[in-house]
């Protein structure tokens, strides 16, 4: 899975790691079979190799979604993900896409 994979690659994961380890954070989690680091039963994703950016773009040209406005795809995105600024993430993607801007037009 890439995105445990990536979280050792991930300087800011690793400190969230790293105070799991010592009990200084409760919010974030490892899994107990495979130790992907969680937050509230989200998975974290690291912005090592553009994996976030991936995840947005497929999320956003899915046959299952087709271009959703931001808030929409954030929503369902942060059903399985968490990162930082997730949501301003997301917004700056879909603010890029064409298809979406001639959708508001």
């Amino acid at each position: 899975m890439e995105v445990k994979e990536k979280q050792y690659n991930d300087p800011v994961l690793m400190q969230l790691r790293e105070g799991i380890h010592k009990h200084k954070t409760t919010t974030f989690s490892l899994g107990m079979d495979d130790g992907t680091l969680s937050y509230q039963g989200r998975l974290c994703v690291s912005n090592v190799d553009g994996l976030q950016e991936r995840i947005v773009a497929e999320a956003h040209t899915s046959r299952y979604s087709v271009h959703p406005g931001s808030t929409k795809m954030y929503h369902d995105l942060k059903e399985v993900y968490w990162w930082n600024d997730m949501k301003r993430g997301v917004a700056d993607f879909v603010a890029k896409c064409s298809n979406c801007q001639q959708v508001k037009a």
